[in-house]
């Protein structure tokens, strides 16, 4: 009878020090008195991953349980949901062919895949530095503009109907929109840079006000046909209602740092308000999208007859317009807020 050999084959042996080298062991997590403050959040006592490791530390840290594995998670798997349903898309899920109507939609899943990107990205690596952590969150900002103006410029061409489109608000939406984006951006870049923990209140007036004013425009033609139309036999309606309960209270969660606030350190790595936050986030963003296929749909027959081809082509071109005009102003505010950086670290 042959023998049968348990022994590890040399392709093995030879394989797992090089996976070891590649895949070190993480150290540990440590409290929050043992991360300098700018890293530390109210109420969340532990799960913090050490400052100044190599970058390849926290790459890796992706796979362990930390206070921001949530974070990461969440918006790492709405973006591949979002893809992978803007890809079976289409009559009998073949998708559909690019062109000047469908081109708006093109630009908004490529705006919802970016935010959610930047923001895990963004949550993944802001540990490495205090220069890492300012530079990430701007990047954070930036996707957050540009997701913005994707929806205004998806939500007004396929959502919005006759009346709201020739009233003076449907007139001048789309420069405002893009204003409101590129403000937003702004005020966020600058709240980070100007204030230190423990934040005061009017730093988080500075992110949430612009950013809610920028939303209340933007859902503006949805508003209109919530309370205008029939929600009998419409699909998109009731997608677009249920798109706005979940912002509604994923801001909440972002204003306030609920339930962590009632019981510190019990939800220092589940459920505190963050990630509460980028869940319901990531749901909103997934029923808009297929609130706007619905309207897609329903509008592209039409679309260039009622806008314009010259039009549309004009608005699209301001997205990425809008998206180096975003880059630059937190690139500038990056460049300003080094020198206080490297003097306080000294």
């Amino acid at each position: 009878m042959p023998r049968v050999s348990f022994a590890p084959p040399s392709l093995c042996l030879s394989i797992l020090p090089l996976l070891d080298r590649l895949l070190p062991s993480l150290p540990p997590t440590v409290r929050d008195v043992d991360v300098p403050p700018l890293f530390r959040e109210r109420f969340i006592l532990s799960g913090y991953r050490p400052v100044g490791l190599s970058w390849r530390c926290y790459v890796l840290s992706l796979f362990q349980i930390h206070n921001e594995t949530l974070n990461v998670w969440s918006h790492l798997l709405a973006a591949v949901c979002v893809l992978m349903r803007f890809m079976a898309f289409g009559p009998e899920g073949q998708g559909f062919s690019v062109d000047v109507s469908s081109l708006p939609l093109v630009l908004y899943v490529f705006s919802a895949v970016t935010y959610l990107s930047c923001s895990a990205v963004a949550h993944l690596l802001q540990s490495h530095s205090e220069q890492a952590h300012y530079s990430l969150f701007f990047l954070d900002y930036v996707g957050v503009a540009v997701y913005q103006y994707g929806c205004a410029l998806a939500l007004c061409l396929y959502s919005s109907d006759t009346a709201w489109t020739q009233s003076m608000l449907g007139q001048i939406f789309f420069p405002v929109a893009a204003l409101l984006a590129w403000f937003s951006c702004t005020t966020c870049c600058y709240a980070k840079l100007r204030f230190r923990r423990p934040y005061p209140l009017h730093r988080k007036l500075c992110q949430v006000v612009p950013m809610g004013v920028a939303y209340l425009l933007d859902i503006s033609p949805v508003a209109h046909r919530l309370a205008t139309r029939s929600w009998t036999n419409n699909l998109a309606l009731p997608l677009h209602f249920l798109q706005v309960v979940l912002f509604l209270l994923s801001a909440f969660f972002f204003s306030c740092p609920v339930p962590e606030r009632f019981s510190p350190g019990r939800y220092d790595i589940v459920g505190h308000g963050h990630q509460l936050f980028h869940i319901v986030l990531s749901l909103c963003t997934l029923a808009q999208q297929e609130a706007l296929f619905q309207d897609f749909l329903w509008r592209r027959p039409a679309l260039v007859r009622e806008f314009g081809e010259e039009r549309l082509l004009l608005v699209c071109a301001s997205f990425p317009c809008l998206t180096l005009c975003c880059a630059f102003t937190a690139l500038t505010m990056r460049r300003k807020g080094q020198p206080q950086l490297m003097k306080e670290q000294r």
